[in-house]
Order: structure tokens, then C-alpha cells, then sequence
């Protein structure tokens, strides 16, 4: 090591004070430098954690909007069969009245078959057989046997058309069961879509809850993360302060020294100053030392 620069009293007592403040630099920026590092390790923990709740959130949101389009299938299936079972309303509506009109149609005589009109004439000859009747209800009896008598011979005659009449009830009467049996399977299927409506909507709202819940932790994590950034912030702008007003320091002492150095060549060439103290040389080792580092960075 080169010999150190004759220093003045003065000087001397200003080296000794920028040996302490650079001591107290160095200690402080270690503790800083600690407490940054932990704060960094903190914050990579939340950022870990931060990551691990996100992709936990994907499967269940993945699953939210999953539920949310079946949902809004069984939404516009309700609004078909709905629609579906509006016409078959109307259907049955129409099958009904067209009965009711067939009905209307047709005389209660022709609607009479032959062998009911024979067993009305039976039972009119087993009454007029079997009872000593008046002889008012006996002309009126045999009268409306005669009557019958010739329904039957007219009704015979036209058995084809009450065959057809007959045909033609049976098939309104079938088109209304079956209109009927539409509207009551299409109103049972539209009940059925509208309650696999509805528990989608539970299991959408619950999917809505538990990712919220994550979004909520995630919220959390971040404003946690946030001031831990913060407080990493603060400590790296009180570490460059530091490290600022430590090559303040060393630039100053620097100066005495090539000052002291100038002095020297100029008055006493190739003359030293006795051996220095301990305390002195230990000091000089220290400020060559940061010398060498060209700035304070102790603390990393």
C-alpha cells in the first residue's frame, strides 16, 4: 500500500469523521440491504400465491360460463315448447269445436242404429204384452210402435250413411284425445326443462360465488403484494440515498487526499509522515477498500 498523504489537524479530524459516517453508512445499508431481501422473498411468496389462486379460478370460471350456455339452451327450449304448446292449445281448441260442429251435423236420427232402435220396439211390445193399459196409452203405444217400426225400415235403409256418421264422430273425437295428449305432454316437458332450468341457475350462481370468493383472495393478495412493493420501494430509495451520500463522502476524502498528496510533492518530495496510529491505518484499509469498490453497495 502506498504511503498515506500527510493530513493537516483539521483534515485529520474531518478523515476520522467520514471514517465513522462511512462505517455507519455500511452497517445501515446491511440492515437495509436484510430487509429488502426479506421483504423480496415475501414478495415472490405472494406472487406464487397470487398465481396458484388464478389458476384455480380458471376451472371454475371455465365451468361458470359452461353452465351459463346451458342454461341459456334450456332457456330458449322452454321458449319452443312453450310456443309448441300454445299451437297445441289452439289445436285441440279447433278439434274441439269441429266435434262439437260434426255433432251438430248429424239428426238424432240418423245417429240412431238399427239394432237400438229394435230394442226400443221390444221393449215397447213387451210393455203393450205384459199391461192391461188404457185404451188412450194402448192407441199411443201402438202408434209409436208404428213409428218406430218405420225408423227402423228408414234407418236400415241408411246404414251406410250412420256407418259413416259414426266414423267420422270417432275420428273428431280421436283428433281431440290427441290434441289433448300434446298439450298435456308438451305443458310436462316444458315443467320438466324449466326445473333443469333452474338448478343450472343454482349451480351458475354457486360457480359465480366460489369464483368470486377466489377473486376476493386474489383482491387480497394483490394489496398485500402491493404494499409489500411499496415498503421494498421505500427501503431502495433510502438505500440509494445512502449510497449517494457515501461517494459524497468518498469523493470528498478523495479530494483531501490528492490535495494532501499536491502539498507534499510541492514542499517535501519523497518525504512520508512518521508511522500513524492503529486506529488511523485500520481506518485508511477501510477507505481503500471502498475506494476499490468505486461505490457502496455493501448491503448487495
Amino acid at each position: 500500500m502506498s504511503p498515506r498523504p500527510v493530513l493537516s489537524d483539521d483534515e485529520e479530524e474531518k478523515e476520522r469523521d467520514a471514517q465513522t459516517k462511512l462505517r455507519a453508512i455500511d452497517a445501515r445499508l446491511r440492515t437495509l440491504d436484510s430487509k429488502r431481501r426479506d421483504l423480496i422473498t415475501e414478495m415472490r411468496k405472494l406472487s406464487a400465491e397470487q398465481k396458484a389462486l388464478y389458476d384455480r379460478r380458471q376451472a371454475p370460471q371455465a365451468q361458470v360460463e359452461r353452465l351459463y350456455d346451458e342454461h341459456g339452451g334450456l332457456s330458449r327450449k322452454v321458449a319452443e315448447l312453450r310456443s309448441q304448446r300454445e299451437a297445441a292449445r289452439r289445436g285441440l281448441d279447433e278439434a274441439v269445436i269441429a266435434l262439437r260442429e260434426l255433432r251438430l251435423t248429424i239428426a238424432p236420427g240418423e245417429r240412431m242404429r238399427p239394432d237400438q232402435i229394435r230394442r226400443e220396439i221390444a221393449q215397447l211390445e213387451h210393455r203393450q204384452q205384459t199391461n192391461a193399459l188404457p185404451l188412450d196409452e194402448e192407441n199411443a203405444l201402438i202408434a209409436q210402435l208404428r213409428q218406430r217400426h218405420k225408423d227402423l225400415k228408414i234407418t236400415e235403409a241408411r246404414t251406410q250413411v250412420v256407418a259413416e256418421h259414426e266414423q267420422r264422430r270417432k275420428e273428431a273425437e280421436a283428433r281431440v284425445t290427441a290434441a289433448r295428449a300434446e298439450v298435456e305432454r308438451l305443458g310436462a316437458e316444458a315443467a320438466k326443462t324449466r326445473s333443469a332450468r333452474d338448478t343450472k341457475m343454482t349451480e351458475v350462481r354457486q360457480g359465480l360465488l366460489a369464483a368470486g370468493n377466489l377473486v376476493g383472495e386474489l383482491r387480497a393478495k394483490g394489496k398485500a403484494r402491493a404494499g409489500v412493493m411499496e415498503k421494498i420501494d421505500g427501503l431502495s430509495r433510502e438505500i440509494n440515498e445512502l449510497e449517494h451520500e457515501g461517494r459524497r463522502i468518498l469523493g470528498e476524502t478523495r479530494a483531501r487526499r490528492d490535495e494532501a498528496r499536491k502539498t507534499v510533492r510541492a514542499f517535501a518530495p519523497g518525504r512520508g509522515r512518521p508511522a500513524q496510529s492503529m486506529v488511523d491505518s485500520t481506518a485508511d484499509a477501510q477507505l481503500q477498500e471502498l475506494l476499490k469498490r468505486g461505490k457502496i453497495t455493501l448491503g448487495g
